[in-house]
């Protein structure tokens, strides 16, 4: 049986984005261990996908205006690709990658929308590369399975339209908070209330990502005499440690406030908690040392602390941060899937929410084990943040026995979602 699946996947120009990655890696885990023996992901790297995952790929439709401009262009994109998969041999230019996406549904034997947070207005052209891939697929007659979504919170009313249609075409819609649950339900009730049936909540589909791999083995990496005032640790894996993820996102706050409340942050916490801070950036190079996407910011502050309890993690792949979240004492991020792994693994573990769209993920990812330590970036700023970083850590006994008594429950039915999955896809 083959699936063709659409994700933020694919390494370019050696820059990784670790949790878009993670959650289409887990629903090709999965769907392999239910009998999916083929699968095509549509990648924005196709050559570095395939091999990676040891899967077929091709490039996506691709939904940047088009001659039209804006959003009428998107609209016009869409009805073409439509007319193509309905069978015209006029709608679009020989050469248009949309053809291949056509072409790899009709040869798969069911179409799945890997997870994602991406169905929002900001990203519309994501919300119409996977409305229209569900439309080729009922076109084509493929059935289609959405997982894992976070929906919104900024949703005008086009874009919604575009979303019930994916709905509509689909016969399981998964969301992973409960915001996005009610805002599916709604969108459910205003289209056919029937539809309501088909949303179902679940956890982050990459939470469990790796987790029955060996203990982290962490390794450090010497940044040298760039790093401040502290020189970083090298090979330092055997500390305990407070792992840091932070997304190069700040919102409204003014970034030089931010890196300055972020340090002294980490200062207090390294300074009361004995714990090393240990950075690993989740959209960063895959080249070892090279400091782009979120190591700038780490970089920044590092650079302005004064505690040498310091290291740099390099970035590898999903699995290995996954395991590097789930092996720290602590954890604090403005990232979404480190948070994820965390929890998932007991970690206690602190958020720091830039906007509405941010603060909606992590209340979710960390609510899912019984955590509620998130706060507001501008509460960083005023100071707050450092003193429910603490709590959470002298919480942290607590912290371990809810996950206790949660785990089992949320794996299994983790496990049940993915038998689902495979079911309706015809597995």
């Amino acid at each position: 049986m083959r699936t063709l699946a659409i994700g933020d996947v694919g390494v370019v120009d050696d820059m990784i984005h670790i949790g878009d990655e993670a959650m289409t890696e887990e629903l090709v885990v999965q769907l392999r261990r239910r009998r999916v023996d083929a699968v095509t992901l549509l990648s924005s790297a196709p050559d570095e996908t395939a091999a990676r995952y040891d899967v077929d790929a091709v490039r996506p439709i691709g939904f940047a205006p088009g001659p039209l401009g804006g959003r009428d262009g998107q609209v016009e994109r869409l009805e073409r690709v439509l007319a193509a998969a309905g069978g015209s041999r006029t709608a679009l230019p020989h050469d248009d990658p949309a053809l291949a996406v056509i072409e790899a549904v009709r040869e798969a034997d069911a179409v799945a929308v890997a997870g994602g947070g991406n169905m929002a207005s900001r990203w519309s052209l994501h919300v119409f590369e996977r409305a229209a891939l569900g439309a080729v697929a009922r076109v084509v007659g493929r059935p289609l399975v959405v997982t894992g979504q976070t929906i919104g919170p900024d949703l005008v009313a086009d874009d919604e339209r575009l979303v019930s249609g994916l709905l509509r075409d689909a016969r399981l819609f998964g969301v992973r908070e409960s915001a996005s649950h009610t805002l599916m339900r709604r969108v459910a009730d205003d289209t056919a209330p029937d539809l309501a049936r088909k949303v179902v909540q679940n956890v982050d589909d990459a939470s469990f990502l790796g987790a029955d791999a060996a203990p982290p083995v962490v390794t450090g990496l010497d940044a040298g005499a760039s790093a401040g005032p502290g020189s970083l640790l090298v090979g330092a894996g055997s500390f305990p440690y407070c792992a840091v993820s932070l997304s190069t996102h700040v919102g409204d706050a003014d970034r030089r406030q931010v890196v300055s409340a972020l340090a002294r942050l980490l200062d207090r916490v390294a300074d009361e908690t004995g714990l090393e801070i240990a950075f690993l950036a989740h959209w960063a190079s895959l080249n070892e040392g090279e400091e782009r996407g979120d190591s700038v910011l780490h970089r920044r502050v590092i650079d302005a602390m004064t505690t040498s309890r310091v290291r740099i993690e390099p970035t590898t792949d999903s699995v290995a941060a996954a395991r590097f979240a789930r092996g720290a004492s602590l954890h604090l991020t403005s990232r979404y899937h480190p948070a994820v792994f965390a929890v998932a693994g007991g970690v206690p573990t602190v958020g720091i929410s830039v906007d509405e769209y941010t603060r909606v993920k992590l209340t979710g990812a960390l609510g899912a084990f019984g955590q509620t330590s998130v706060a507001s970036v501008e509460a960083l700023v005023l100071g707050s943040a450092a003193r429910l970083a603490l709590a959470t850590w002298d919480d942290a006994a607590q912290v371990r026995a809810r996950w206790e008594s949660r785990v089992g429950s949320v794996r299994t039915a983790s496990a049940g979602w993915w038998d689902r999955v495979a079911e309706e896809l015809g597995a």
